[in-house]
């Protein structure tokens, strides 16, 4: 049974924070990153005044959850683009603010279960890893030609990789002898280097490896740098923002995105609040919140969430 591709990670946490925001009203939401569309079904379900923007780079999850979502007519706008340009995607369907944003960050399940997208190590596969088929540089054509220093930077920075150098200059040996195609092999390399006791304790060896390549290719954390603000940007007064991530890099963009927004701008000292220097928003969860035992259980890809929230409480300065 393949369970885990149709169970949207932390549903009820998710639809209970934006209750407040869309509860009895007309209300506009945007889910940047729609993939099977589960989320979006459900608060379309919850709140039949809603209207629902659902953005994704990746045509196929453009297709396939326009077609779960039909049943909610014209409540529904789909729109083929990366999350970084939500703004232009609200702007052009007409609205200047909205009333929640969800952003659930990460490879979706639809890309993960078709094996010849090539991000899951499990399976001998393509080491294609789009999000986007057919546009863009793939995982092979960053390992078959990346100096050696850049491969090391990614696998460093993008997948906390204690041993990048090394398996940098195993991957330039290898592809010396045979260009790198699929992942079976790119596997094999990373058992033979990563050492035994590093595995006992961190995880599969390729798993920092595949996430680094994953994010290189879709350029996922420049993206999020610019959507974070670009999203809170047309977020309406009392509007939410919810944001579920997957691994530390994300997780402490948006920390630090709603940190900056949530302090008070007014110098220390003064009696009242300066006019235009308050905080932004307001956090809605004490640090991230994590999946619980029975949400694992229920959804294995639950295991790494981190969730973030937010509502808007002052106007953008």
């Amino acid at each position: 049974m393949d369970q885990p591709r149709h169970v949207p990670v932390l549903l009820d946490r998710v639809l209970e924070l934006f209750a407040p925001a869309l509860s009895g009203k007309p209300a506009v939401v945007v889910d940047t990153t729609l993939g099977m569309g589960g989320h979006s079904d459900a608060l379309l379900s919850a709140h039949p005044e809603l209207t629902l923007i659902g953005l994704d780079r990746d045509p196929q999850a453009i297709e396939m959850a326009g077609k779960r979502l039909a049943r909610h007519g014209d409540r529904v706008h789909l729109v083929n683009v990366t999350y970084d340009h939500i703004a232009e995607a609200v702007h052009d369907l007409g609205h200047s603010r909205v009333d929640g944003v969800l952003m659930d960050l990460g490879v979706s399940s639809l890309q993960l279960d078709e094996e010849e997208r090539g991000f899951a190590y499990s399976k001998d596969a393509p080491l294609d890893m789009r999000m986007s088929k057919g546009t863009g540089m793939t995982a092979a054509d960053v390992l078959n030609t990346y100096s050696h220093g850049d491969l090391a930077r990614i696998l460093s920075t993008y997948g906390e990789e204690r041993f990048a150098g090394k398996i940098a200059s195993a991957v330039l040996r290898e592809r010396e002898k045979e260009p790198f195609t699929n992942s079976g092999r790119l596997v094999e390399l990373l058992y033979a280097v990563v050492p035994a006791a590093s595995r006992r304790t961190g995880g599969h060896p390729a798993k920092r490896t595949f996430q680094a390549l994953r994010i290189e290719v879709n350029g996922e954390l420049e993206s999020l740098r610019l959507a974070l603000p670009a999203a809170l940007g047309v977020l309406g007064m009392g509007g939410r923002i919810v944001v579920e991530s997957y691994q530390s890099l994300e997780d402490r963009m948006v920390k630090q995105a709603f940190a900056e927004l949530a302090k008070s701008k007014t110098p220390p000292g003064l009696p009242v609040e300066l006019p235009g220097h308050g905080p932004e928003i307001k956090l809605l969860t004490k640090g991230a919140e994590l999946a619980t035992e029975q949400e694992i259980e229920d959804n294995p890809r639950a295991a790494p969430v981190r969730l973030r929230a937010a509502e808007r409480i002052g106007e953008p300065r």
